[in-house]
């Protein structure tokens, strides 16, 4: 009776154990770190003290970008004076941050859209069709990840993408159902299906070489990329450590240069595409047998801005029509369209800004209390046609609104993308890491 007493006990221990795993659900703060943060000049450059102050926050560091070398399909250093012990070293000194903060798990990633992909020929897809190809990748994935003290590898598979959407109402969809009788749909892969397979396999073979030393495998299903049409769920899914689903830059200058609109809503807008948000993403997964608890949802810490004309009227709501592509980008981003947090911040009202004229005057912000689609800012056009801008951002507020809806919907936890772009300095309101303190705030 006794033993029986006993052997209840322990049972009922592991139950409660197990539960209270269950109840604490979303607890993986995933954050990137880009390399080339280092590389940039003056208050860009994100430097290793700078870096520092976000690892107590994160539970797994993932370094991008590797590379596939196309002509021995072998995994790469992109920028070897960078990352390898020939030059600055950064692989080692990264994974050597581990002795301080012997929580983190720091990865190396594949891809994850940083690696220069010929449209015609594209070596992602290109290595997957041959066993003799996935070979060479394999062993030098491990070979790299080992002999630089990774905890495993991410594959951020650079398959191809969704075409754009346009925003289309009763009478442009009629038109565009008629058009599609001549035209035809759109197919982002004619071989889709056998990629699929042989992601599988790969994914398989992958985790069996790193399985022996218990390193980690996971996936990045990049922006626009269709899930149904490139990974099989169930197949790969007990394969996979976890999955981060970059649910973002559904829209963006470059994708959609005529008409600006939320990049990252967490649920559908009317008259849009209804798999162009968070909660889609998620659903698929869910819906095919991924768990919960693998599943990550990515947050970028920047914005994606417009240029607004005369012709997309006064009011800013989106979508916004007749925009002009690209805005300029920032002195940080140094890419078109492309806002980090802190330099959208700069552009809100504020005292250092508020009796600014021309392109320097501060845009109207539009926040979001629905807590569903995201916040956005703008400026209409002058009386000389000039001076328009749109943007579509993350910042701590919608990225706590995202982390409360990974946590209700007990999920894996969050993808923040990456940290050179949240406010390192503090520049905005004193905190360093603003965005990511948010999300590590709302999972406490």
């Amino acid at each position: 009776m006794k033993l029986l007493l006993i052997l209840l006990g322990a049972l009922l221990a592991v139950l409660t154990i197990k539960r209270t795993s269950a109840v604490q659900g979303s607890n993986h703060l995933i954050c990137y770190y880009d390399g080339t943060s280092y590389t940039r000049e003056g208050l860009a450059k994100l430097t290793l003290n700078d870096l520092e102050p976000a690892l107590q926050f994160c539970t797994h560091l993932v370094y991008g970008h590797a590379a596939i070398n196309p002509s021995s399909n072998k995994l790469v250093s992109n920028n070897e004076k960078l990352d390898l012990d020939v030059g600055t070293g950064l692989y080692r000194t990264i994974t050597g941050m581990k002795k301080k903060y012997p929580h983190l798990k720091v990865l190396l990633s594949v891809g994850g859209d940083k690696d220069e992909v010929d449209a015609d020929n594209n070596k992602y897809l290109t290595l997957l069709e041959s066993s003799n190809a996935r070979i060479p990748f394999i062993n030098s994935a491990h070979s790299m990840v080992k002999t630089y003290g990774f905890d495993g590898l991410e594959l951020g598979w650079q398959f191809p993408k969704n075409k754009p959407k346009k925003v289309h109402g009763s009478i442009g969809k009629l038109w565009k159902g008629f058009k599609k009788i001549f035209t035809g749909d759109f197919i982002v892969d004619e071989k889709a299906e056998e990629h699929k397979e042989e992601f599988t396999a790969l994914v398989r073979e992958l985790k069996n070489a790193l399985r022996p030393d218990g390193y980690i495998l996971g996936l990045a299903v990049l922006p626009n990329v269709n899930s149904s049409l490139f990974y099989d769920v169930p197949a790969i899914v007990n394969n996979l450590d976890y999955v981060n689903l970059m649910a973002y830059d559904f829209q963006t200058p470059q994708r959609n240069p005529e008409m600006a609109d939320f990049p990252a809503p967490i649920y559908e807008l009317n008259e849009r595409n209804p798999e162009s948000n968070v909660n889609y993403q998620v659903q698929y997964w869910l819906q095919n047998h991924c768990p919960a608890s693998k599943i990550n949802v990515g947050i970028p810490s920047y914005g994606r801005a417009w240029k607004m004309t005369t012709d997309s009227g006064l009011t800013g709501l989106p979508p916004v029509s007749d925009a002009d592509g690209p805005a300029a980008g920032g002195l940080q981003t140094q890419t078109e369209g492309l806002l980090s947090w802190p330099e959208v911040c700069a552009k809100l009202p504020n005292p250092a800004n508020q009796h600014l004229k021309g392109a320097d005057s501060p845009l109207r912000k539009v926040g979001d209390p629905t807590k569903r689609f995201g916040n956005y800012a703008y400026r209409s056009t002058d009386d000389k046609g000039e001076n328009g801008i749109w943007v579509g951002y993350e910042d701590p507020d919608t990225a706590a609104n995202k982390a409360a809806y990974v946590k209700t919907k007990g999920l894996g936890g969050v993808a923040l993308v990456d940290l050179s772009f949240d406010d390192f300095r503090g520049a905005c309101t004193g905190d360093k890491y603003p965005i990511l303190r948010a999300i590590k705030f709302k999972f406490q």
